[in-house]
C-alpha cells in the first residue's frame, strides 16, 4: 500500500513537472532570445528529459508491480493511447532539444544563439502540440482509471 501511494505520488509529480516545464519553454520562446533565456531553455529542456524518464520508469513500475496489473493496463484502450501519445510527445520534443543543444557553443562563448523567426515559429508550434497532447494524456488517464475503454 505504501509503495503504491509513493509511486502514484512520484508519477503525478513527474507529470506535473513535465507540463510545467513545457509551459515555461513556450513562454520563454515567445520573448526575445537572450543569453539568459537561451540558458533557461537549455536547463528546462534538461529537466523536461529527466522528468519524462522518471514519469516513464515510475509509470511502468506502477503498471507491473503496484497497481491493477499489466493485464488490466494492456487491455485498456486509454492506456494504450496514453503510451502512443507519450511516444509522439517524445518524438516532437526532438526538434526543440536539438535546437537548444546546438546553442551550447554560442552560450559558452557568451554570445546569443542565432534563431530566425521561421525556426522560432516551428519550435513554438511543436511545443504547442506537445502541450496539447499532454492534456490528452491526462484525459486518457482519467478514462483508464475508471475502466472506460477496456478491450475485452
Amino acid at each position: 500500500m505504501t509503495s503504491s501511494v509513493l509511486f502514484a505520488f512520484l508519477h503525478h509529480a513527474a507529470a506535473f513537472l513535465l507540463v510545467a516545464v513545457v509551459m515555461v519553454e513556450l513562454v520563454v520562446m515567445r520573448g526575445e532570445l537572450t543569453i539568459a533565456s537561451a540558458r533557461t531553455l537549455l536547463r528546462m529542456d534538461s529537466v523536461y528529459g529527466a522528468s519524462a524518464v522518471v514519469l516513464l520508469i515510475v509509470g511502468f513500475v506502477r503498471v507491473f508491480y503496484t497497481e491493477k496489473g499489466a493485464d488490466y493496463y494492456f487491455h485498456s484502450g486509454p492506456f494504450l493511447a496514453k503510451l502512443t501519445l507519450f511516444l509522439i510527445v517524445g518524438l516532437l520534443s526532438i526538434l526543440p532539444t536539438v535546437q537548444f543543444l546546438g546553442w551550447r557553443k554560442a552560450l559558452k562563448e557568451g554570445r546569443v544563439p542565432e534563431l530566425d523567426d521561421g525556426k522560432r515559429r516551428r519550435i513554438r508550434m511543436f511545443i504547442h502540440i506537445e502541450l496539447t497532447l499532454l492534456f490528452l494524456i491526462m484525459l486518457c488517464a482519467a478514462l483508464m482509471a475508471r475502466g472506460i475503454g477496456f478491450i475485452g
